[in-house]
């Protein structure tokens, strides 16, 4: 008996031996991405659900949440409400008497990845109205990833049941890959074809994971973790883009530039956007979000290239192009954020905020139409 009884204190004991030894190393492997790692590593916890909408399921934040993206530039705190996006304020589909109602569509710039709450563009926006006594509400449904193709399925099936007065779509480079990658639609002859109601990559184990407080706690606080899983899930977000190069391949589309299938796709994706709006007499502003350019601190590239700034024109009641918004800036102020993801940083929103918010006022309060640019008088689609 007493034999029984040592064999199993020595059995605790290795055990617990065994687990202090590897908290020891975890430890000790923490402290060293810390002292050593701190530039190159971003704790961005993933907080991705699925939404039904209508027929379709895509994705939102995880709603009713707080929780914050840490990075050597900063530390950012993400309030979501119960619709799953980023905002403190429940949104209610009945719109009250005398609001004017704005809503923000895009990926994670507009979202604001990396900058507060109050910063993004979309806060920007609705301050700068309301200063111009416009009692105004600007809805940021921004989800990280989310592409043109996503944002008009979410506009058509669930964003116009909140009666906007104004639809602003947030534009970003990536935008023409991730359009082909979603799968949502193809080009037939020429045309839009329909081919899956459903687009949630990732979701399915993120509903677990987020279901574990340690795992929450850990992918918010822990630098190792924070490596470990973006390892996993940039490998699943690279094996989704092999096999998307590998259609485009078949269609014989080069994949260094937005070019050939990839414009075409975009800009039909677009004009159904765009023709959606009119129906509804909702005017459409797109705003054309800076990417990181070449020459140092403070250059950009446009997202939307030469070539198809006039489609972009036509289908749009409004086209905000990065040139005309951040041209005097310029080499002057950094447009993006050093470390991290690398997104628009709170110039840029601030920058972007008030050029729409401008845009929107003066179209509001008069018939005068913005910087010769074709619009229409108090934000009614022709």
């Amino acid at each position: 008996m007493a034999s029984e009884s040592s064999k199993r204190t020595k059995w605790w004991a290795n055990l617990l031996l065994c687990l202090s030894t590897i908290s020891i190393v975890l430890l000790l492997a923490e402290i060293v991405l810390r002292l050593g790692f701190e530039e190159k590593i971003s704790q961005f916890p993933r907080y991705v659900a699925e939404a039904r909408y209508e027929e379709f399921t895509l994705r939102r934040l995880r709603p009713n949440t707080v929780f914050w993206h840490n990075s050597i530039d900063g530390s950012w705190k993400f309030t979501t409400n119960a619709q799953g996006f980023r905002d403190e304020r429940d949104w209610t589909y009945q719109k009250p008497e005398g609001e004017f109602r704005v809503i923000a569509l895009g990926d994670s710039h507009t979202q604001g990845y990396e900058v507060s709450q109050h910063e993004t563009y979309a806060r920007v926006a609705e301050r700068y109205l309301n200063h111009r006594n416009i009692e105004a509400r600007v809805l940021n449904t921004g989800i990280s990833g989310f592409s043109t193709a996503e944002a008009m399925l979410f506009l058509e099936n669930e964003g116009m049941k909140y009666n906007p007065d104004v639809i602003v779509l947030g534009f970003f480079g990536n935008d023409f890959f991730d359009n082909v990658k979603t799968g949502l639609f193809e080009l037939a002859d020429g045309e839009l074809v329909l081919k899956k109601r459903t687009h949630i990559p990732g979701v399915a184990i993120l509903n677990v994971h987020n279901e574990i407080f340690l795992l929450r706690w850990l992918s918010e606080n822990s630098y190792l973790y924070s490596i470990l899983m973006n390892t996993i899930w940039n490998y699943a977000k690279n094996a989704l883009r092999a096999r998307t190069e590998d259609s485009l391949e078949d269609l014989a589309v080069a994949q260094e530039t937005p070019t050939g299938y990839m414009n075409t796709l975009t800009v039909k994706l677009l004009q159904r956007l765009h023709e959606d709006c009119r129906e509804r007499g909702v005017p459409l502003i797109v705003v054309d979000i800076p990417q990181i350019g070449k020459g140092g601190e403070g250059f950009f590239e446009p997202s939307v290239p030469p070539i198809l700034r006039d489609e972009f024109r036509k289908n749009s009641d409004l086209f905000l192009s990065a040139e005309e918004v951040f041209g005097l800036y310029r080499g002057v102020a950094p447009t993006h954020l050093e470390h991290g993801h690398r997104h628009i940083n709170a110039f840029s929103h601030l920058i972007l905020g008030v050029a729409v918010g401008d845009a929107i006022a003066r179209s509001y309060l008069s018939a005068t139409p913005v910087s010769g640019q074709r619009t229409h008088s108090a934000v009614s689609a022709e």
